[in-house]
């Protein structure tokens, strides 16, 4: 299916789905919806301005940064980047920071967290650890969180830690995941839900989020096909995952925010994009 048959259709099935929905069911649409800044990671670093105004045509209203090369303010001061989003109607709620590194160093971890309070993000992320060996490498990093995400809390933002598929593979009978989220204390850590991730290891994201959905703020939506040697990332609504299902029970159990990612494209990352941007605008939950 081609772009052009692509949007065609789904503002058909937009259409349709409305036509049916009844209020007793709450069925609707994610009003607002957002965008890991890591998608455009090819384009994005040489005119982080122009990228984001485009974005923002595009639909995406939320912003979650990453830690580049210019900084996760790419470049700009807090109150530039602040005063530049409002004017394109986005507001950038979070960003992925480095913590192995920041972690580790009270100063550098403090100038970040200045940093993103003063451009009005709400939230620091832990993007990736990495399988660990034992559950006690589990443990000695829970107890880690804790001790970064009260840092962040008394700075007036919420830390927390983005999923991959390692943390939900079993380890001596136990799901890292669920670990983390036994052992972290709820007022210093919350999560950010990779539903991509979840999905390829084999767990449901539904079951997932009726126990424990009231620790998870942010997910990331994006779809993948089962290839040979694994999965393979592909444009919204055109793998196997499940988001009109999946989206409803993040909703009913206090998802706040919805954020697109795709590393991987059929074509280019911003046709990509856009075309996930329609998805996001048509889906009905």
């Amino acid at each position: 299916m081609n772009r052009r048959d692509f949007l065609k259709q789904t503002g058909v099935l937009t259409a349709s789905a409305f036509a049916i929905s009844h209020s007793s069911l709450q069925a609707g649409t994610i009003k607002q919806f957002g965008l890991q800044l890591y998608s455009v990671r090819d384009v994005l670093p040489k005119d982080p301005k122009g990228v984001m105004t485009k974005l923002a045509k595009m639909g995406y209203q939320k912003f979650e940064s990453y830690q580049g090369d210019q900084g996760f303010l790419w470049g700009m001061q807090p109150k530039e980047a602040k005063s530049f989003l409002k004017d394109i109607g986005v507001k950038m709620v979070s960003t992925h920071f480095d913590y192995n590194a920041q972690s580790k160093d009270p100063d550098k971890l403090k100038k970040s967290i200045d940093m993103a309070s003063e451009a009005g993000l709400s939230y620091l992320l832990c993007p990736y650890l990495g399988p660990q060996k034992s559950m006690d490498d589990w443990k000695r990093i829970a107890d880690q969180f804790n001790k970064v995400g009260e840092q962040v809390r008394k700075g007036g933002l919420k830390f927390g830690y983005h999923n991959h598929d390692y943390s939900f593979k079993p380890l001596n009978g136990q799901l890292p995941q669920e670990f983390l989220l036994a052992n972290t204390d709820p007022k210093a850590v919350m999560f950010e839900l990779d539903l991509c991730w979840i999905e390829a290891a084999g767990i449901g994201a539904v079951q997932h989020l009726e126990k424990y959905g009231k620790r998870y703020e942010l997910c990331h939506i994006k779809d993948f096909k089962r290839v040979e040697k694994g999965i393979k990332q592909t444009d919204l609504g055109t793998g196997e995952v499940n988001y009109k299902k999946i989206v409803r029970a993040a909703l009913d159990n206090g998802m706040k925010h919805f954020l697109v990612e795709q590393e991987e494209y059929p074509k280019s990352s911003m046709e990509s994009i856009e075309i996930d941007a329609q998805y996001m605008k048509a889906l009905v939950v």
